[in-house]
């Protein structure tokens, strides 16, 4: 392997060891390593279990470690769920850990101006003033009375984040604890929710399923159990039809019997022609679904049907969605509208009518993260309920807790401030115009990236601190400069982080914190293969230089400070409550209150159970282990008690009607009106049932004629690897991408159309913004689209990630290109289905 770059030989220098070891690992290696012979040579080590969290597949992984080093990453082999094999996000964690460009000490702000190229002038500090700082402003809110305008913002987390995310905001006075997590998900979440009420990723049986069809979704790249999806693909192509409905040629496309390349945005119109031929055809899976009283099928192309001519079995409504919306939506009407031919259209949906119920719709995404992304989530989920696959074998499935210990209850520890604290949000959620419906309730979600736009207009409430960790949502969000501007006007900021992020840039004070995988105490629930997991996060290494758990030694050392000044009820909460479950000792200092956290939560799995799965005798047995496995999940587990208003699958959703409706009624409107604020096209009836909508585009098709698409990386390390040598120089593996380099992918016969060859710089120009990129033309990208993959752009993070530190970056940010905008029924960041238009000119 030839290293292209003279930054990886400087990066590498203060790590020559670690690196010059872990060259050795093998990054797409999913063979099983021989567990007698040391992977280094006569110089013994042992394997230690923890979690890897480069995706939220949260893998259970070992690590080598060899005096006292991390030198090498494999599978948990105790782990049922991912067989014990990894993926490559694994392994970089290598280089995150010895990372030189890591925050090593904690760090205070010098310079008081804030901008996104404004230098902080950082200066080192010791760990007692930063504390002390910290809690002065804190203690200060408070004297004041205005303790609910304290912020915590949440990046990716572990199973202990309530500790800092939940508990520390709620003792101390602020009830604005907002999550990262409608960011990259959420309208993934409310088609399953409004039709069969699982408010939640889906476990997928690929040992048994004979149709997969991966929609907006590449199991094999960037989405939840992609160490299982890779091992299992070689089987599956074997049984089963494989089917990649996406607008580009994803690794999973690659493989596929057939790729379905959809215009962006126009899923929902594919989904409803398919249930169109599925119902016209007699296809559906009559045990689930159930069928018509006589048996004679009734649909027919244009004709509305009697309800009371059919009798469902688990299924609610399949007549008022063919009268509503599916009567004339043939895969004819569906070619105009998609890009995808109707013959394709028939094949598919006969090929999944033949193969039902061992029926796979696997929804990403891709085809749900777009401004009205819901109703295009609804559509394609709908067809796991005409399959009669939800829960059944071969198809989708909810998953199995593990037995755990939940965060305890906070009323004892708070006080007249606490108890009195304002509800409302900074995200806005629950406003009229963000309903945020998770789980049907009004606000119930979270509006995360609008949360900058709350401090932009001090509405609900002025912020006056901030605390985030784990996140950089300056990076991360849609046009986060909006992040900058909100950033510069909070007055005091705190940031818990590996690196340097966009987002430290404007922290007051930054605090190094533990690198997850190798440093942490934490837990972590997941599902694959139709096992649940609780899997253990626990520091296979001595923290690098003065980094601190940022979801339970920090938030500790905070409470210790604030019980210095005379607000003491955080620090007995975390004592009285998270005890030793072994021996019933309170915690005394930082680093035995993470230990006793750790095993608190996770005590009924060790100490334990009845829920079935792995038994174990003690936390020293569990440690050693690492992972909980459940028995598999049972079949047909939620037929007739889904979580819905009717407790069946809803083809006309009365889950949704209801929580609508209270929305509406909250705000003193109608439904029709709530959908009008909301950007919707629907009104009355059809706003209930899965449906097409023409997909909301920003830019005229005249002015910006080409559709932007925002991509995923199999490096791409929940955002945090850019500072990774290997994930620049191993780009390659996904399709299209150059080392060490950002390109725009493109259509061959676009490109010939500009004038354009592989390696011409081009301006990128959408309503927001322009940027430069080179062109890598891809047959891969269909005509009309082109295509970043996300990850580079990064003004900040370390050197490898930023072409000058502060002042350039290295590449293109997507982010910075795309506006904020939101699928407001779920409060899901807009980023996906084709809503943002580009121009593209040579440069």
């Amino acid at each position: 392997m030839k290293i292209r770059r003279r930054e990886f030989l400087k990066a590498s220098a203060a790590v020559a060891t670690v690196t010059a070891l872990g060259c050795g690992t093998k990054l797409n290696a999913l063979e099983k390593t021989d567990k007698t012979v040391s992977p280094y040579g006569k110089n013994k080590g042992e394997w230690i279990p923890t979690t890897c969290q480069g995706c939220t597949t949260w893998d259970p992984i070992q690590v080598y470690v060899q005096n006292g080093r991390a030198v090498k990453v494999r599978g948990n082999e105790y782990s049922k769920m991912n067989g014990g094999y990894c993926c490559a996000r694994g392994h970089l964690g290598l280089q995150q850990v010895y990372d030189p460009d890591r925050v090593k000490v904690p760090m205070k702000r010098t310079n008081p101006k804030k901008g996104r190229f404004e230098d902080p002038k950082f200066v080192p500090i010791s760990w007692d003033e930063a504390l002390n700082t910290i809690a002065d402003n804190m203690m200060k809110l408070r004297d004041n009375g205005e303790a609910h305008k304290y912020v915590c913002f949440r990046g990716r987390y572990t199973y202990t984040r309530d500790i800092i995310y939940s508990s520390m905001t709620k003792i101390f006075g602020s009830s604005n604890n907002i999550s990262h997590s409608a960011i990259c998900a959420e309208a993934d979440k409310s088609g399953p929710f409004f039709t069969e009420g699982l408010w939640d990723y889906r476990d997928y049986d690929l040992t048994n399923t004979k149709y997969l069809v991966c929609w907006g979704a590449d199991p094999l790249r960037s989405n939840r159990q992609v160490p299982t999806a890779i091992s299992k693909i070689g089987e599956v192509m074997d049984r089963a039809t494989v089917v990649a409905v996406d607008p580009t040629l994803t690794t999973i496309g690659a493989k596929a019997n057939e790729w379905m390349p959809v215009k962006p945005g126009e899923d929902g119109a594919l989904a409803v022609a398919i249930a169109h031929v599925i119902l016209r055809e007699g296809l559906w899976y009559k045990e689930f679904v159930g069928d018509f009283k006589d048996g004679k099928n009734r649909f027919k192309l244009g004709e509305e049907v009697d309800e009371s001519t059919f009798k469902g079995n688990y299924t609610h409504g399949l007549v008022k969605w063919w009268n509503i919306e599916l009567k004339d939506k043939t895969p004819e009407w569906a070619e105009r509208i998609t890009g995808v031919k109707a013959d394709q259209i028939y094949r598919v949906a006969r090929g999944m009518g033949a193969a039902a119920p061992k029926v796979a719709v696997w929804l990403g995404p891709g085809a749900a993260m777009h401004i009205r992304g819901t109703y295009s989530s609804m559509a394609i989920h709908a067809l796991n309920g005409l399959m009669g696959s939800t829960d059944n074998i071969g198809g989708p499935m909810a998953k199995i807790s593990p037995p755990y210990n939940h965060t305890p209850s906070i009323k004892k520890y708070q006080d007249t401030i606490s108890k009195n604290k304002p509800h409302v949000k900074i995200d806005q959620r629950g406003y009229l115009k963000f309903p945020a419906l998770k789980k049907g309730k009004s606000g119930g979600g979270v509006v995360t990236n609008n949360a900058a736009d709350g401090i932009l207009q001090e509405d609900p409430m002025e912020i006056k601190m901030v605390l985030g960790y784990m996140n950089n949502f300056n990076f991360s969000g849609t046009e986060g400069q909006r992040w900058d501007k909100a950033l510069a006007k909070v007055p005091f900021t705190v940031h818990l982080s590996t690196h340097a992020s966009e987002f430290s840039m404007f922290a007051d004070i930054v605090l190094p914190a533990a690198t997850t995988t190798f440093e942490k105490w934490a837990w972590l629930k997941t599902k694959a293969n139709r096992i649940g997991t609780g899997t253990l996060l626990q520091p296979v290494v001595e923290p690098v230089w003065e980094a601190k758990i940022d979801e339970s030694e920090i938030p500790y050392m905070i409470a210790e400070k604030l019980a210095e000044r005379g607000f003491d009820n955080l620090l007995e909460y975390y004592q009285n409550e998270f005890k030793d479950p072994d021996t019933g000792k309170k915690p005394t200092n930082e680093r035995e209150f993470a230990e006793y956290a750790t095993k608190y939560y996770l005590a009924p799995m060790w100490q334990g159970h009845d829920k079935g799965g792995d038994s174990f005798k003690s936390w020293e047995e569990f440690k050693k282990i690492g992972v909980w496995n459940s028995d598999p999940y049972p079949y047909r587990k939620r037929w007739g008690k889904f979580k819905t208003k009717t407790h069946q699958f809803e083809f006309y959703s009365e889950t949704l009607k209801e929580a609508l409706a209270k929305h509406a009624k909250k705000h003193n409107v109608d439904v029709n009106k709530v959908l009008e604020v909301t950007n919707y096209t629907a009104r009355d009836e059809k706003a209930f049932v899965p449906h097409y909508e023409e997909p909301y585009r920003y830019g005229s098709k005249s002015a910006y004629p080409f559709t932007f698409i925002d991509s995923r990386s199999k490096l791409n390390k929940e955002g945090r690897s850019a500072n990774c040598p290997w994930m620049q120089e191993f780009r390659v593996i996904d399709v299209g991408d150059e080392r060490w380099d950002n390109v725009l992918k493109m259509n061959p016969d676009d490109a010939k159309r500009l004038g354009l060859k592989n390696g011409d710089m081009v301006k990128i120009t959408t309503v927001v913004t322009s940027r430069k990129i080179k062109v890598k033309l891809s047959e891969g990208v269909r005509p009309g689209t082109v295509l970043s993959t996300y990850g580079q752009g990064h003004t900040a993070y370390g050197r490898i990630a930023s072409k000058k530190f502060g002042k350039e970056g290295f590449g293109m940010n997507n982010n910075d290109l795309m506006p904020a905008d939101y699928d407001r029924l779920s409060g899901s960041t807009a980023r996906n289905g084709g809503f943002v238009g580009v121009r593209i000119e040579k440069v």
